[in-house]
């Protein structure tokens, strides 16, 4: 009886080391849970959703305008913050009569991009009134629910080395589970 039980008991040790050797990469390499909190992307995700995050798709090809990012606060980078690209390295970002508008090789005279994520009547607002011109490696982000979003326009740009990685899923609620696309914008 005491063999069976020793059998059990090795047995149950080599399931859970089995199971640590391919979860452990997995989570800490390919994909990530995250849990939102507060409102700044709202009607993107809301409170207490779950998320899972892709961390390895960056590491082949740069973030892009629009895609959805979890990235450490640069103030404090044991924090995390989701938001949404609107500028890449290289733009010039302006924040003017309640939108963003870019500036970049394709377009020197600038154009206002059009946020269809947005709800109705929902203006972006700055303090600051200069252009901000963004460096190698530096991405300009918003909140969706810019009224109670802390973003690029109170902490500046995020550098490319605290972006932990892309929104892939959304896995709870229920209800709204969903593979999420990067948003393409008319520039």
């Amino acid at each position: 009886m005491f063999r069976n039980f020793l059998s059990f008991l090795f047995e149950l040790v080599k399931i859970v080391a089995i199971s640590l050797v391919i979860i452990i990469p997995i989570r800490y390499f390919l994909i990530q849970p995250f849990y939102v909190k507060g409102s700044s992307m709202e009607p993107s995700f809301y409170d207490h959703e779950y998320l899972i995050v892709d961390e390895i798709s960056y590491r082949f090809k740069d973030p892009q305008r629009g895609d959805v990012i979890v990235f450490r606060y640069p103030r404090n980078p044991q924090e995390y913050f989701i938001k949404r690209i609107v500028g890449t390295p290289g733009d010039k970002i302006q924040i003017k009569d309640g939108g963003i508008y870019i500036y970049n090789i394709d377009n020197p005279q600038g154009v206002a991009i059009d946020e269809p994520y947005l709800l109705d009547g929902t203006k972006t607002y700055s303090l600051a009134k200069e252009v901000i011109t963004l460096g190698e490696e530096e991405y300009y982000v918003f909140g969706d629910n810019r009224n109670s979003s802390k973003d690029s326009r109170s902490f500046g740009a995020v550098k490319r080395s605290f972006i932990i990685g892309r929104v892939l899923l959304r896995g709870w609620p229920f209800d709204r589970v969903g593979f999420f696309e990067a948003m393409e914008y008319n520039l």
